[in-house]
């Protein structure tokens, strides 16, 4: 499910729904870009907050490979493959958002203290 769908189904604030989108960095590592749903991702400041030249976003088709979860379905925490995870300092500011619950049609939603605590998640400004 898209984050506006989402948002439309819930009532919830399309601001506090992430978009969890797995990436791939230079060095081949990979990265969990979580931004508002009603923003984009910045993929140049996202490099720069895991201090490398740059990310490419990973096609849906591999992106669940790695997540272990189907794209829409996503959740912030829980992934089968280890990844960094870069929030967006908008989401920071709140004490909880909304994630993939593991299904496209599943919410989870998560403490911002929980999941920075849980993956040593990076808080940096990452959407525009």
């Amino acid at each position: 499910m898209h984050t506006a769908d989402a948002s439309k189904a819930t009532g919830i604030d399309l601001h506090r729904i992430t978009k969890n989108l797995v990436s791939k960095t230079r060095k081949g590592e990979y990265a969990l870009l979580v931004v508002p749903g009603d923003r984009r991702v910045d993929l140049k400041a996202a490099a720069k907050a895991l201090g490398t030249k740059n990310v490419r976003l990973m096609p849906f088709s591999e992106a669940g490979t790695i997540s272990g979860y189907p794209p829409g379905g996503t959740p912030t925490i829980g992934h089968k493959t280890q990844m960094k995870v870069i929030v967006d300092e908008e989401l920071a500011g709140f004490e909880t958002f909304f994630c993939g619950g593991g299904s496209k049609d599943r919410l989870l939603e998560l403490r911002v203290d929980d999941v920075k605590r849980l993956t040593d998640a990076i808080v940096a400004k990452i959407s525009a």
